[in-house]
């Protein structure tokens, strides 16, 4: 399997250098020149807690690449999926597939460029960051999960999970990938929210005075789902159960208490979309992340008013026209149907 990592960042950085290490056939596309050079000239670098370990990378530009690869992992921010995408096509062998590995509803830009047929789902909830040119921060493990779009188990999806299994040996195949991108674009608003503050996301969740907005959010964000046909998928303490509609708050309430330890656990303490508002300064994925959710609500005759709150706080932090701080979270739980002063 001759495998392309498109976008050479914290996801794609750390399973792509495991992989090169397992002895994969691997090559790394970046759109960052002082990344590709950095990776061309000393290998690409992974540090943290979990390990620390160099390879030697073949890395290029998406103009520079020659040739055809059987499987693409496409690992870049949301917004930028439909131009990776569109880059991709051309040296995607045709009965090859690319591998979402990201946050969002990508498949769905994915699918509309190289064709179903050629497109597979992933989840991924492990923590990283990009540390400068060439080094990768690999913080914590988190739940890595494959599924085709129409459910079917494949040999493609079972080859695909035995690759993977080289950077996480609990990586696992599933029939319901939707359920969990679903699950974590609830997961992923809840985040969001927490971006708005400059606590970390375990902080947040554990300030027993937000309990309510983020029971709230992801009550919204799965109510979104189910109107939509798709049935959550619980991961790394996170129980969409305990946030249906009519679920007892204690349920609720333990998820949370586990999704603050599963966090406390990593020292990836604060979100990618935090380093976007905070460290690099740059907008973040909430329009490409949070968009198809309110596109949704709206075609399916769902409120969304906390995510609609959220998108337009973050967009306004991106202007320079909001600081982060609790007052943001004080105001998306004003605005809660159940909201407590």
């Amino acid at each position: 399997m001759r495998l392309a990592v498109v976008g050479a960042g914290a996801i794609g950085g750390t399973i792509g250098a495991y992989l090169v290490r397992a002895g994969h056939d691997v090559t790394f596309v970046d759109v960052v020149g002082e990344h590709v050079a950095a990776m061309r000239t000393n290998g690409l670098r992974i540090e943290g807690p979990i390990d620390a370990f160099t390879v030697e990378t073949d890395a290029f530009a998406p103009t520079e690449v020659r040739g055809r690869f059987d499987t693409v992992l496409l690992c870049v921010k949301a917004q930028a999926t439909r131009a990776a995408a569109e880059d991709l096509e051309r040296f995607l062998s045709a009965d090859g597939c690319v591998v979402s590995l990201q946050n969002g509803l990508n498949e769905l830009v994915i699918e509309a460029v190289v064709g179903r047929e050629r497109t597979v789902g992933c989840f991924v909830n492990f923590g990283a960051d990009y540390a400068e040119p060439g080094v990768i921060h690999f913080g914590g493990r988190g739940a890595l999960v494959l599924g085709e779009l129409d459910g079917s188990v494949t040999p493609r999806l079972e080859a695909l999970t035995a690759l993977l299994r080289d950077f996480d040996p609990a990586a696992r195949a599933t029939r319901n990938i939707w359920g969990y991108l679903w699950s974590k674009l609830a997961v992923g608003t809840m985040i969001f929210a927490t971006a708005l503050t400059d606590e970390g996301i375990a902080d947040c969740y554990d300030e027993q005075r937000y309990r309510r907005l983020f029971t709230s959010i992801a009550r919204e964000v799965l109510a979104i789902a189910l109107a939509n046909g798709v049935e959550p998928e619980p991961f790394d303490g996170f129980d969409p159960a305990g946030f249906l509609p009519g679920a007892p708050e204690e349920r609720a309430a333990r998820s949370l208490d586990a999704m603050v330890a599963f966090n406390r656990r990593s020292a990836k303490t604060h979100s990618g979309v935090w380093r976007d508002l905070a460290v690099r300064h740059r907008k973040t994925e909430a329009e490409a992340q949070l968009g198809p959710i309110i596109e949704r609500a709206h075609a399916l005759g769902c409120p969304a008013p906390l995510t609609v709150a959220i998108a337009t706080q973050i967009a306004q932090v991106e202007g320079g026209e909001r600081a982060r701080s609790f007052a943001n979270l004080d105001e998306l739980l004003s605005a809660t149907a159940d909201g407590i002063a």
